[in-house]
């Protein structure tokens, strides 16, 4: 199937480039050597967010994305990855970068998550970052 959604939920977001995005996205996993069935993009508010993490990871803490795996086979990726643009805002001013690169930086992490990759130990978050920043460099459209 190999379809990439993008769904804007309770907030004002003017997603461009689309196409060479969801290009982009399935260009990382070829990379990456990960099939993919589907993936759902959701970018939505903090409060919803909030609503995710405190439901299903029974978290009590904002966060820029939340990535759900819904493999069923196990053979080929599908996924639902949520994103705090209200976050990614913040963090963009934080880190002093452009909301469209944090923005695809978020994405990218969230991909990554899908593939296997973990940011749970400072060994790991740094491999994750080196991904990050390889393929951010790569990009061809902003």
């Amino acid at each position: 199937m190999n379809k990439i959604v993008f769904k804007i939920y309770q907030v004002s977001l003017l997603l461009k480039c689309r196409a060479p995005l969801k290009r982009f996205i399935s260009d990382i996993l070829i990379h990456e050597k990960v099939p993919f069935n589907y993936l759902t993009f959701v970018f939505t508010n903090d409060t919803y967010l909030l609503q995710l993490n405190q439901q299903f990871l029974n978290h009590d803490t904002y966060t820029d994305i939340l990535t759900f795996s819904l493999n069923g086979d196990q053979t080929t990726i599908s996924g639902e990855i949520y994103i705090s643009v209200e976050r990614v805002k913040e963090n963009a001013a934080k880190f002093n970068e452009t909301f469209i690169d944090e923005l695809h930086r978020v994405m990218i992490h969230g991909v990554l998550h899908l593939c296997g990759y973990s940011d749970h130990s400072h060994k790991r978050k740094a491999e994750m970052r080196k991904k990050e920043n390889t393929y951010l460099a790569k990009r061809d459209f902003t």
